[in-house]
């Protein structure tokens, strides 16, 4: 079974809460039952926008999955709701094949869709789903750290440059300064750097004695 992109995956995912959202509520009996053959748990039934963010705050679902049918505008307010409330992935699960809707879908969030609505392209498209999710998590945490590398070096320039006009020192001594400091007082050089640029840490050059 396909993700939004095309993409196949070969993960086994067993065992997920799983939340199923539809309007037609013998669909979703029929859905849960599908999942539970599959080895999963249901956490909850779910019909409008109102039960989804209510059913998501109680269950916390490792997954959930939204049927649909002929409402599309119905169903695409319900991925809404759960993309913006759960913390899982979403799987659109479709009767027959809709490239309009899987591009609206994507849009709005759902990591695969399973087409038709039956056992085998249901756990495949969970198991897309579960993969894109963790690697977009992944993915989400390394521009994190990325962005927080990046940011501690502009912290200690900016303080480099503080020191450099302050004590008439180039920027390899500026540096020096900061991490000469750093060692003596057990301190972090970024953490030094944001004292300097709070002004609680003016340091001298070599040649002004100690602070």
């Amino acid at each position: 079974m396909e993700d939004p992109r095309g993409e196949h995956t070969t993960t086994q995912v067993r065992g997920l809460r799983v939340l199923a959202a539809d309007e037609d509520e013998e669909a979703l009996r029929h859905i849960a039952a599908i999942l539970r053959a599959l080895g999963h748990q249901v956490t909850e039934f779910a019909i409008g926008g109102a039960e989804v963010a209510n059913a998501i705050a109680r269950e916390d679902p490792d997954a959930s999955v939204v049927v649909v049918h002929h409402d599309d505008e119905h169903a695409l307010g319900l991925i809404d709701e759960i993309v913006s409330f759960s913390s899982g992935p979403v799987v659109a699960l479709l009767d027959s094949e809709d490239p309009e809707f899987v591009r609206k879908a994507a849009d709005r969030g759902i990591h695969a869709y399973a087409r038709p609505i039956e056992s085998t392209a249901v756990q495949s498209a969970l198991e897309v789903a579960v993969r894109r999710h963790a690697e977009q998590a992944q993915l989400s945490e390394e521009v994190d750290q990325l962005e927080t590398a990046l940011e501690r070096r502009a912290v200690i320039e900016r303080a480099k440059g503080v020191l450099m006009e302050r004590h008439q020192v180039d920027e390899r001594a500026a540096f020096e300064l900061l991490r000469a400091k750093a060692r003596s007082t057990s301190r972090s050089v970024v953490d030094l750097s944001r004292a300097v640029l709070d002004g609680h840490a003016l340091l001298p050059s070599n040649n002004h004695g100690n602070d």
